[in-house]
């Protein structure tokens, strides 16, 4: 009922019994991910990046377990939990029992098979130490759950957002992957508590049970029903960007420094994390693979506007129309370059028998520069530049 929120897989109904998987496909290009290698703390450390419509929930955890030295690309550690990490209420330790994969150093490809491996020991490597009856089960319970799960991760998974707090999702099943890594998983979609009427029309309702409202309040006979439904139909379109203001700022508060987690907005997963009290999204699109001064994107504003940033979140150097880095001007080609501009203004001034640039103010030369390099770039036809003024 309702739309459903993130990404869901085409494939099969949404709910119910497993059916009869089909012959495995062919390799296909999407299978396989480019690892970017950066230095991460002083270590060197993988980031998988992804094409268009990758898998990006699975890519999300694994980068977030990668950048916590959880999981290992390369190095002869293979798997490892963080020594003394907890997750739900348990110290995770090695699962002798466990396929450990490893990886060289070097490794610049990584499949979707080998991450589901990663992550799948990561998972059982949380088996709690106490080994009593009930919190045996329980985890036995959780993992067959989790396993359950896994496939979802490189196809998307369904998660129903609630208005009301950054990390509030309506349970499904899909949560316990994050709840089982002890990873956080966030949103940015709020309601402005400063706005009572989109408060009273969103209530603590999730994503589908709003659209549902929406739908039956507008087929009401009570007039203040139809207008409730319209108050909740408007907030929803003008917060489509599933980022608003105020859930910038409680994302912000709410988040911890140095945290690693999982934000979701417009059926995307991103790796987040907080670093100075700004917030930061890992840059995973295979299209900045050989930047190594890109690996970081601020996320300071609801309209888009950000940055990037490198490993130690310092800004990048401004990219080029191609992606590709602008290197630091070079003093002596600008200087070359005022010299050419200087001839370029002589000879202006000889052609149009004016006085010798000496006799030219500053404000002449800038603008005579600027409708000749107008001109070189705009070969058609266009206005004429501003007349300068009389002598």
């Amino acid at each position: 009922p309702g739309q459903q929120e993130g990404v869901s897989s085409p494939e099969g109904p949404p709910g119910g019994s497993p059916e009869p998987q089909p012959p495995p496909a062919p390799p296909r290009a999407q299978d396989f991910y480019c690892v970017k290698w950066i230095t991460w703390k002083g270590e060197r450390t993988p980031v998988v990046t992804q094409s268009e419509n990758g898998p990006c929930p699975l890519l999300a955890i694994i980068n977030i377990l990668l950048l916590q030295w959880k999981a290992s690309l390369g190095g002869s550690g293979g798997l490892s939990p963080i020594p003394g990490g907890r997750i739900l209420g348990w110290s995770p330790h090695p699962c002798s029992g466990c396929p450990q994969v490893k990886l060289p150093p070097q490794k610049e490809v990584v499949t979707a098979e080998e991450l589901m491996a990663h992550l799948g020991n990561c998972i059982l490597a949380t088996q709690p130490r106490d080994t009593s009856e009930g919190l045996q089960l329980n985890f036995q319970q959780n993992i067959s759950d989790t396993m359950t799960v896994l496939p979802k991760l490189s196809t998307g998974l369904d998660v129903n957002v609630r208005f009301t707090g950054v990390s509030d999702f309506e349970y499904t099943p899909e949560c316990i992957v994050f709840d089982l890594l002890n990873i956080p998983l966030y949103h940015g979609w709020l309601v402005d508590p400063q706005i009572p009427e989109q408060v009273q029309a969103v209530g603590k309702l999730s994503y589908n049970q709003l659209v549902e409202k929406i739908i039956t309040c507008k087929q009401a006979s009570d007039s203040s029903l139809v207008s409730e439904g319209l108050v909740a139909e408007q907030f929803l379109e003008a917060t489509a960007s599933q980022l608003t203001f105020h859930g910038l700022c409680e994302l912000t508060a709410r988040a911890r420094e140095g945290e690693l987690g999982v934000f979701f907005r417009n059926n995307h997963f991103s790796t987040i994390t907080k670093h100075k009290g700004h917030l930061y999204l890992l840059v995973t699109d295979q299209g900045f693979l050989h930047e190594e001064g890109v690996v970081w994107e601020s996320l300071h504003s609801v309209d888009g506007d950000s940055c990037f940033c490198d490993t130690e979140f310092h800004l990048s150097h401004a990219l080029g129309k191609d992606g590709a880095t602008v290197a630091p001007p070079d003093p002596r080609l600008q200087q070359r370059q005022v010299d050419q501009d200087y001839m370029v203004a002589l000879s202006l001034q000889q052609q149009q028998g004016q006085d010798p640039p000496s006799m030219l103010s500053d404000l002449e030369l800038a603008r005579q520069l600027q409708h000749e390099e107008y001109q070189q770039h705009h070969p058609h036809p266009h206005p004429a530049a501003p007349p300068l003024p009389a002598q």
